[in-house]
């Protein structure tokens, strides 16, 4: 059974930065496509970044050219670099598998929380 486990979150002002990480059990991690979503209060969950198993990435308009995905296979782990970060990235933060191009998601994680003050 895959298991995600997110860190990293917190509260910091506008224009802070912040390093999200993620680590991924139960599966055959270098073969997955693997994405971070967003869920701000009030609305559904989005995608904000991606990132194949070869490291292309791809990112939601709204977080271009501040947010950075990468990731490590030999730890297993997805990490999000949030830059310039403004009040409305504000939410909880996932990782599962990138549901685009996977085609499934994995049993959600509990999230990490990431509030962003003006």
């Amino acid at each position: 059974q895959v298991q995600l486990a997110e860190s990293g979150g917190g509260l910091v002002q506008a224009g802070g930065s912040l390093r999200l990480s993620c680590v991924v059990l139960g599966s055959i991690f270098r073969f997955e496509n693997m994405g971070w979503y967003r869920q701000a209060p009030g609305k559904q969950r989005e995608l904000v970044a991606a990132i194949t198993s070869g490291g292309s990435a791809n990112y939601a308009d709204s977080v271009k050219g501040r947010f950075a995905i990468s990731r490590d296979n030999a730890q297993s782990t997805v990490y999000l670099q949030m830059n310039s970060l403004k009040p409305e990235d504000t939410g909880v933060y996932y990782c599962n598998a990138d549901s685009s191009t996977m085609g499934r998601l994995y049993p959600w994680g509990q999230g990490t929380q990431v509030t962003v003050s003006s």
